[in-house]
């Protein structure tokens, strides 16, 4: 067994099969030393989160849907590069929000991805990122989160 993949097993995170495209593009691609992996929706083991943040889901339910993205993402990555110990760094997240004109802590709800990724990869889960605010995103998810990796 790997070592991260020790670590999920640890964490009790069971990477499910990565998700299949919805539309007109590719999971990931691989360019040289980087994994670009295409927004993954928040999608649980009880299946798709959706809602809107401000207007029926709180943050911390919108941390969770932030976390159920972060384990898409490393499903993504662990078949991009079959194995996630390959992994040298998280380089950036983008996170989109779901969420009423007036809600303001996109960042407290992608910290549910961001702290997946620390708790995943130590200090090289560390990254950039953004996170923003979304009128509406597909199939109704309350979150989206995409992401570049760095791997050996």
């Amino acid at each position: 067994m790997s070592r991260i993949d020790a670590r999920l097993a640890e964490l009790g995170i069971v990477l499910p099969e990565p998700v299949a495209p919805v539309a007109n593009y590719v999971p990931f691609v691989v360019s040289g030393n980087q994994v670009f992996i295409s927004g993954q929706v928040s999608i649980g083991p009880d299946g798709l989160i959706t809602g809107k943040l401000g207007a029926g889901l709180n943050v911390e339910q919108g941390a969770e849907a932030a976390h159920a993205c972060g384990v898409n993402l490393i499903a993504q990555l662990k078949a991009a590069c079959g194995d996630l110990d390959k992994v040298t760094r998280v380089v950036k997240l983008g996170g989109f929000v779901n969420c009423t004109p007036d809600f303001v802590d996109q960042p407290k709800v992608v910290n549910g991805a961001s702290d997946l990724m620390v708790a995943v990869f130590g200090d090289a889960g560390r990254h950039a990122r953004a996170a923003v605010g979304a009128p509406s995103l597909p199939l109704g998810a309350a979150v989206e989160v995409d992401g570049i990796f760095e791997i050996a």
